[in-house]
Parts: structure tokens; C-alpha cells; sequence
């Protein structure tokens, strides 16, 4: 919430009208949510002249009020209306929180112009019992019938609710940070508030010594006041922290978070005489405990941070103080903290333990060291003025801030060719004045220095082009078709693959799916066969979403079990999309997930699904796309396939992909998944030869092989194929056999192999010598068994 009375303070925008201001700000990038006024018409102090009984009631008053121009008569019930009290009177006319409009009417006989108001009845208070029984608001003796009553009450200001983008962090969070942005909105200039104070001799140096033990502690200033008067904070303090919904408690208190929703900067104020002389800040102990402000007792852990006076803990850093260094009545000493914490740490802490407050929030999205100087002088300068504080000189100070400037250079064109618009030199000096950004300019080049209260920007030419483009205005922006060379497009390329694939896959009976381009971190650490480095997401939406996928796999998988769970047992799912390495380099997936039973056809019927079912689907895909005889499976272990069921695909020697049943530890249903790279697919397809077949008849032999279970079909096909000479024109696996009439690690493999010539009859001859010749080399290469029944 952002208090535009107090904006005032930096910047002049009397001339404003603040509702047409919010539409600038808003189109600019900054979403203002709501407008929120507090001016209520018609409401008016003033003086009860007369307080007289109502005639018909024993608690009701008939009262002639002075508002000024006119008197009226109100009938009210509050116990304390009396004669001669000031009060707020809400004349015919007014519309009070809850579009409750005030009216002239009778009560109980007795006409009422208007209504004596409580602050409950205004929305100042909440509406409490305690509030009900107080009655109506009693004004001091010397305020001035007839004038506004918010504005004598410094409440007629217009908030701002703001809608802030996470991107840009914690500069649009407080009041000079936003006054910043108006400025830039209305080309104006920024007026700093006074920081200026005296100091006595004596140094904090002398009287506090700072250790830092943990390397989430970048930066960390103290100062020391003292003679401190606690009381009451002065009215502006009072009525600006209540209008953004912080409570006055007292001078001190308050002037500590007045400077944070000025500058931006958390700030920590420690009784001196309860803290002693050192402050250590390092990470906080296991099971380490504190009982913080709020007197709730905290258990911390070693990833929380903690502020020590060398032997207990008396502050978690950037959430809440702790209870025994508290300000109270009695406080005379004060040591103020201004430091910068890890906001990751800040973050976690206030999360983990429900601690999420204005200071935590500012932590949690980052600091400006500049600022963190500029809030504890400012500090300093209230203390001396409306606390009586005497300021020590010097600080104690640890820093190890990261000091680098950002600095970015680019030319005007380059700003024109990212926003499609023409802007020259003398546009983006311009820009460069409104947004506060120093800048030298040579031979048209630009060297811009990015100030430190903009830790939303990075030092690239995209971020200050969003600035310009933002300020140019979006809405102006002109719709322009892209200038680029084009040319004459064809059926080509990926589209064309994806769309022939997927027709073939849905043909077989593989229902198609499509899935997120980004997956969980758990996700991401399945089916790394390619070993490619994954690109985990700066600002993710959620964490399950936060990884660039390098396989489909897993995102089949969830599918599968997304189906599952709703009772459906035949899974046979495709997915054709882009995955993505760490370097966005693309490559285009074809992933097959099978199991259960897979249909055939109408006649065959269905079979359980097996190695052997997607290993068809797999060289079907391959044959369809003209790679006859160019690919091959090499038997490996796999990350998340069965140790023994799994291959990686080779086509022309070149690893293409990978084929298996998904490993037990990761499922223990029966699933096989099948992943080729598209991209390696689009390659040259050699043209495909046709011949006419043959007139003449052909002859098939059959033998089976008894071979050690480690032994392929396919290897033994290698070498049937290397022994057979071209009369060898086919080859038939139609059995596989394990069981009680083959040793515990042997299997069958029964082949049907086809001769024939195109030129002329084969005879049984020729053909039992090449037969043999055949079974000898398969027993001896292979230490095969040759079975006679």
C-alpha cells in the first residue's frame, strides 16, 4: 500500500489528479489494483450546542449540533454526547463504508438530520465491542467546526494497492522507490528526505564490537543512540503508519518502521543496556531456540540465520527481534541494525517458521546496500528530533557487499529493432534522464550505468529496452508485420516427419498425448541415457514445473499412471515434441509408451505387450521411413530401463535412441518405452529399390537353435545373413522357447528361412548345401545346439 500524501514529501504531484495518475502508472507497467480515497462528503466537525432527552426514549438524545454554516438536529444514542463536545457529524448526503448513505428521517418521532459518528463507523476502527461501548469520537476542545473532519484527522490521503510483478523485486515496495517511478512517469525530479543529525564524541566503536560468522551476511552497519525519551510518536508518523496498516506503538518503534516503508530498508532497534557490547552474526544451531517479540518460544535450525551478543541469540535476522532485547518504557540506549541478509535464507526462514512480516518480505526480495547507508542516517535524524536521541559518532561496519556496477551499451538501433519502433539518440536521452540512469554517449554508442535501487534490472540490452518501451507506452505501439527476407516455403522438415509418424503410430493402435515442456526436478533425473545437462528455471511457477525435459519419458509415465489410477489396464501412448539440453539446443522426440494388452487387429485379437511388441512398433517405424537394413540394436545398461531389458537403437552406427522395460524401482507394472530423436531421423533416405517378383517358386527350410540366454536373435541372424549367399532371400523368427526341456540359462530360437532365384527353379541340392553350410557356422560362431525335435 502505498500513501500518496507521502509521496508528496519526494516529489510535486499537486497537479495530479491521482485517479488518472494510477492509469499512467498502470499502462507504464506498475498494476495499480485499486484506488483507495478515504474522502467521505458531507462529513464535518461540530459542536453539540444542546443535549436534550428524546421525549420516547431512555437512552436516545436530542442534540442541536453547529457545523458551521447551519445547525441541525441529531438524534444519537452514544452514551458520551454531551453539551459543548466536538464530534465528527455526517451530514444528509454523506456514504458512509458499506454505501450506508445518511438520510433525513424520524426516530421514534424526532426528525434527524444527520448522523454523530464513531470511528468504527468510518472504517478508522475495527468494529469491537470495546470500540462499540467507547461511543462517539470526542474531538480536542480547540478543533474548527465546519471543516472536513478526515483531513483534520490527516486521513484524507489516497492509497495506492499495488499488483507488483516478482520481477520487479523490492524497488516499487516503499515510498521513495515509488516516487522514483513517478518521477519517471511525469519526467520529474526526486527529492530526498533530510538525513542530517549531530554527534557527540564518544564513537560506537568504543562501546560495540562486531563479529559477522556466516557468509549470509554480505553487509552490516551499526550505530549507537542514546538519552532516548520514549513516547509518543508525532501525528504525521502516527497517521501515515495507520494508513497502510501499521499500529503506533511508540516514538522509537514507530520511527523504525517509518524508515522502512520510506527507503525500503528493514531496521532492527536493540536495547544496548539489555544487549551488551558485541553483536555476532552467524548461522543459527540446531534445535537452537528463542523467544521472539511476539512471545512465542522458536525452535531454529543451521539454515537460519541469528544475530548473538557473543552467547545467546537475542534476534532472528531479517524476520523478528528477540523478546529479552526489546524496547520498552525504560529504554534510554539503543543500538540501530541495518544490514542485508540472504533473501533465500530470509525466505525460508520466515516460511518455515509462519513469521512472514513487512521487514521479512523486503529481505525476501533483495537490498540496495545504498539505501541500507541512507535508512540509518535517516533513522538517526528522527531519533534526534522527535526522541531527544544523542547520536554516537562513527559505525560499526562488516562489508562484504557486492559492489559491481552494471553497466550495459548498446545503440538506439538496437532499442528500435528489439521494440519494432524508430527511436534516434536524442529519443533514448530522453529516457535515460526520466528513468535516473547516468549514461555517457559516443559516436552514437551509449554506456549506461544502472543504479543500485533498480536491482530489477540486469546489465543487458533486453532490460533497458523493456524500460524505454515501457515508458514510450505499450498501447502506442504501431502493429507492423515483421521485415525480414522470406522465401518461397515447401512440405518440409519436422512437420512433415511429425505428421507421417504420428499417422503411422495411430494406425498401429497408439493413441497419441501431449504433455508439459516443463517437469519436475524428480522427473528430470529419469532416462538421463544422453547424459545432456538440464536447465532448471530461474523463476519457475512451481516447482513441479520448473525443469526443461530432455526425454518424454517420465512424461509418459505420469500419463500411465494418471490412466491407471482410473482403472484402465491397455496403455499404449505416443508423444512427437522438443526437448531441451542447457544450452536450449533443441532436438524433436518421437516417445512410445506400451502396456497391457496390445490389439493386433479385429481377427488376431490382443496379446500382452513384451520387449518384442515395441521392438515391432520400433522397426516398423524405421521401415516406414525408407532405413531397411540400417539400424540395429545394441544390448546395455540403461538409467531407469531394466538391467537385462534394454538396447540403445543405432541407425548407420549413430545412437538414435533407446528401447526397454522401465525399471522395477521405478515401476513394478510390466512397461515398455521407446524414445528415437527425430531430429537424427531427418536425414537422407536412400531411394527405395523395387523389384518385380519372382516367377519362380520358392523353397523354405526350418531348424532351431538351442543358445545361451546372453545370445540374440538378432546376432544370430547377423551371421545366417553373412553365410547365406543371395539365394537366401528371408529370414522368420516364429519361436522363442524357455522352459523344462532347455538348460536354467539356455533358450530355443526356431528360424524360417526362404530361398529362391529370380532367374530360375531352385533344387533340393543346392539348397541343403547352402542349409548346412548355414548351421555350421550358427554352431560354431555361436556355440549353438542344433535341435532335432
Amino acid at each position: 500500500m502505498i500513501n500518496l500524501d507521502w509521496v508528496k514529501d519526494y516529489i510535486d504531484i499537486s497537479d495530479q489528479d491521482l485517479k488518472q495518475l494510477a492509469v499512467k502508472i498502470t499502462k507504464a507497467g506498475i498494476n495499480i489494483e485499486a484506488v483507495i480515497s478515504n474522502d467521505i462528503e458531507n462529513l464535518v466537525i461540530g459542536e453539540v450546542l444542546e443535549c436534550n432527552e428524546h421525549p420516547d426514549s431512555d437512552h436516545l438524545h436530542v442534540c442541536l449540533v453547529d457545523v458551521g454554516e447551519e445547525k441541525y438536529q441529531i438524534v444519537c444514542g452514544a452514551p458520551n454526547v454531551r453539551k459543548g463536545l466536538k464530534v465528527i457529524v455526517a451530514l444528509p448526503g454523506a456514504i458512509l463504508p458499506g454505501n450506508f448513505e445518511i438520510k433525513k428521517s424520524k426516530i421514534r418521532g424526532v426528525e434527524s438530520s444527520g448522523m454523530i459518528c464513531a470511528l468504527f463507523e468510518l472504517g478508522l476502527e475495527e468494529k469491537t465491542e470495546e470500540n462499540y461501548n467507547k461511543g462517539i469520537c470526542e474531538l480536542p476542545s480547540d478543533a474548527k467546526v465546519g471543516v472536513d473532519a478526515l483531513t483534520y484527522l490527516g486521513l484524507a490521503s489516497t492509497l495506492y494497492e499495488l499488483d507488483i510483478h516478482k520481477h520487479r523485486n523490492n524497488d516499487c515496495y516503499y515510498h521513495i522507490g515509488f516516487a522514483y517511478e513517478i518521477a519517471a512517469i511525469l519526467n520529474r525530479k526526486v527529492t530526498l528526505p533530510d538525513e542530517s543529525y549531530e554527534t557527540i564524541s564518544d564513537s560506537v566503536k568504543d562501546n560495540m564490537n562486531l563479529k559477522v560468522e556466516t557468509a549470509k551476511c554480505p553487509y552490516y552497519l551499526g550505530k549507537m543512540v542514546t538519552d532516548v525519551k520514549i513516547g509518543e510518536s508525532p501525528d504525521f508518523i502516527k497517521k501515515r503508519l495507520n494508513s497502510v496498516g501499521i499500529r503506533s506503538i511508540n516514538n522509537v518503534v514507530d520511527i523504525s518502521n517509518y524508515v522502512m516503508l520510506e527507503y525500503g530498508q528493514p531496521l532492527h532497534f536493540f536495547d544496548k543496556d539489555k544487549l551488551g557490547n558485541e553483536i555476532v552474526v552467524r548461522d543459527a544451531y540446531d534445535d537452537e531456540t528463542i523467544v521472539t517479540l511476539d512471545g512465542e518460544k522458536r525452535t531454529l535450525s543451521h539454515a537460519d540465520i541469528v544475530i548473538t551478543d557473543g552467547n545467546k541469540s537475542v534476534a532472528i535476522a531479517g524476520v523478528m527481534g528477540g523478546e529479552n532485547t526489546e524496547i520498552d518504557d525504560n529504554t534510554k540506549n539503543i543500538f540501530i541494525e541495518s544490514a542485508i541478509f540472504d533473501a533465500v535464507s530470509i525466505r525460508y526462514t520466515a516460511s518455515k517458521l509462519n513469521l512472514k512480516s513487512e521487514a521479512s518480505i523486503r529481505y525476501g526480495k533483495g537490498l540496495n546496500y545504498e539505501y541500507t547507508n541512507k535508512a540509518l542516517d535517516r533513522a538517526c535524524h528522527l531519533l534526534e528530533k522527535y526522541a531527544g536521541a544523542k547520536i554516537l559518532s562513527d559505525y560499526v561496519v562488516y562489508d562484504q557487499a557486492d559492489r559491481e556496477e552494471k553497466i550495459v551499451t548498446f545503440r538506439s538501433e538496437d532499442i528500435s529493432k528489439m521494440l519494432g519502433i524508430t527511436i534516434n539518440d536524442d529519443d533514448v536521452k530522453v529516457e535515460l534522464e526520466r528513468l535516473g540512469f547516468s549514461y555517457k554517449e559516443e559516436d552514437g554508442l551509449f554506456t549506461t550505468l544502472i543504479p543500485k535501487r533498480r536491482l530489477d534490472i540486469d546489465p543487458n540490452i533486453n532490460d533497458i529496452a523493456e524500460e524505454i518501451g515501457r515508458l514510450y507506452g505499450y498501447q502506442n505501439l504501431v502493429s507492423t508485420l515483421p521485415n525480414v527476407p522470406i522465401k518461397k516455403g515447401s512440405y518440409i522438415g519436422d512437420v512433415k516427419y511429425r505428421k507421417l509418424i504420428s499417422k503411422r503410430l495411430r494406425s498401429l493402435g497408439i493413441n497419441e498425448t501431449k504433455t508439459y515442456t516443463l517437469v519436475s526436478p524428480d522427473m528430470a533425473k529419469l532416462f538421463k541415457y544422453e547424459e545432456k545437462e538440464i536447465l532448471n528455471l530461474p523463476n519457475p511457477m512451481s516447482l513441479d514445473k520448473s525443469v526443461l525435459r530432455t526425454t518424454l519419458i517420465p512424461s509418459l509415465l505420469n500419463v500411465y499412471e494418471y490412466n491407471k489410477a482410473r482403472k484402465l489396464e491397455d496403455i499404449n501412448i505416443y508423444e512427437i515434441s522438443k526437448t531441451y539440453d542447457a544450452k536450449y539446443t533443441e532436438d524433436i522426440k518421437i516417445s512410445v509408451l506400451m502396456s497391457g494388452k496390445y490389439v493386433i487387429n479385429n481377427w488376431q485379437g490382443s496379446i500382452k505387450t513384451d520387449f518384442y511388441i515395441i521392438k515391432g512398433i520400433m522397426e516398423n517405424i524405421l521401415d516406414y521411413l525408407g532405413f531397411n537394413n540400417r539400424y540395429e540394436l545394441k544390448a546395455d545398461s540403461i538409467d531407469s530401463l531394466h538391467p537385462g531389458i534394454g538396447a540403445r537403437i543405432l541407425l548407420d552406427r549413430e545412437e538414435i535412441g533407446i528401447i526397454g522395460k522401465v525399471h522395477p524401482s521405478i515401476s513394478k507394472d510390466d512397461i515398455y518405452v521407446l524414445e528415437m530423436s527425430l531430429t537424427k531421423l531427418m536425414k537422407p533416405v536412400k531411394p527405395i529399390k523395387y523389384k518385380e517378383p519372382s516367377k519362380y517358386p520358392e523353397i523354405k527350410k526350418d531348424f532351431a537353435f538351442i543358445v545361451n540366454k546372453d545370445v540374440t536373435c538378432g546376432e544370430i541372424e547377423t551371421t545366417i545373413k553373412k553365410a547365406g549367399s543371395r539365394l537366401l532371400t528371408n529370414i522368420d523368427v516364429f519361436d522363442i522357447y524357455t522352459g523344462e526341456n532347455v538348460g536354467k540359462d539356455e533358450k530355443s530360437i526356431a528360424y524360417t528361412l526362404t530361398f529362391s532365384d529370380p532367374t530360375r527353379t531352385l533344387n533340393d541340392e543346392e539348397v541343403m548345401t547352402l542349409f548346412n553350410k548355414i548351421i555350421d557356422e550358427v554352431v560354431s560362431k555361436h556355440k549353438a545346439v542344433l535341435r532335432n525335435k
